[in-house]
């Protein structure tokens, strides 16, 4: 259960659903105004964590560096954009609870369902909530009563707590471009020589011989006559069949390359001001 005891253990945490899959990393803790007792979180999602989402703390658990919330991933994921930039306004509190409860939200407390939660923030107080970055966890303990640095119940010692960013990059996988294979008909125009045959009539002359005169003298003298010969030719003839050639596929490749990335991250420093002269360390 999370309360004004462990808020300061909740920043940086990595956030799963009820399932166990991987949602984030929480950024922001929002507290009630009155009570301190801590209502949302926000959770960096998208690549580098480029975006923050809203997720209620109803029927969360941390267990060491992990905050189970009681809600999907895809439903965290789709959940209403609000900027997690200060206080959230009463209307932004409504939007973001009729989203999960409207969903169907599973995150439920002790008491009952998460609807039960909502009213008992309502009826508690404002139901603005208040934003507590990484710098501002110090302040969160001291509200919750767990004597961090800069407290005044006495029992703050001399150390001083110097925080910094860490970068945590991850990859997701986007689809980038569609290909598809298409067909279309190309008419191209083919020359092809083909040898053809024909007959030709030629005129053949003999003379008269001793071979040949009893053929000739068998007709009659002087007559008319009429001989015929058929003459024939090839033809070429064109026929077109259409046959299978090959078979083309898509298939894909996976091409590892090096990508560099660039973020700006800070940390704090110590400074120790001792006669006018700064030691830094």
């Amino acid at each position: 259960m999370i309360d004004t005891s462990n808020i300061s253990s909740i920043f940086g945490a990595k956030v799963v659903d009820p399932d166990g899959a991987k949602v984030g990393t929480v950024k922001q803790v929002y507290v009630d105004k009155d009570n301190g007792q801590p209502n949302f979180v926000t959770v960096a999602t998208g690549l580098f964590g480029s975006s923050e989402t809203f997720v209620p703390l109803q029927g969360s658990d941390l267990d060491g560096d992990e905050l189970r919330v009681g809600y999907d991933k895809d439903m965290i994921k789709d959940a209403p954009r609000v900027d997690a930039d200060g206080d959230i306004s009463d209307e932004e509190n409504d939007t973001i609870w009729d989203y999960y409860e409207g969903r169907g939200g599973r995150a439920t407390d002790g008491a009952g369902s998460s609807g039960a939660g909502r009213d008992a923030d309502r009826t508690g107080g404002s139901t603005d909530g208040s934003a507590l970055g990484n710098a501002d966890a110090g302040t969160a303990a001291h509200r919750a009563g767990t004597g961090s640095d800069g407290a005044e119940d006495g029992d703050a010692d001399d150390a001083m707590t110097r925080s910094e960013e860490r970068l945590s990059v991850g990859k997701e996988r986007v689809p980038t471009g569609r290909a598809r294979l298409r067909k279309h008909v190309v008419t191209e125009q083919r020359n092809i020589t083909v040898p053809v045959q024909r007959e030709e009539v030629t005129l053949e002359r003999e003379p008269i011989t001793d071979g040949n005169v009893d053929e000739a003298m068998s007709g009659p003298q002087l007559t008319e006559s009429e001989h015929e010969v058929t003459l024939n030719e090839e033809q070429v003839v064109v026929d077109k069949e259409t046959v299978p050639v090959e078979r083309v596929r898509l298939d894909k490749d996976t091409v590892t390359e090096q990508q560099s990335v660039s973020e700006d991250v800070a940390h704090e420093e110590v400074d120790l001001e001792q006669d006018d002269a700064d030691h830094r360390r």
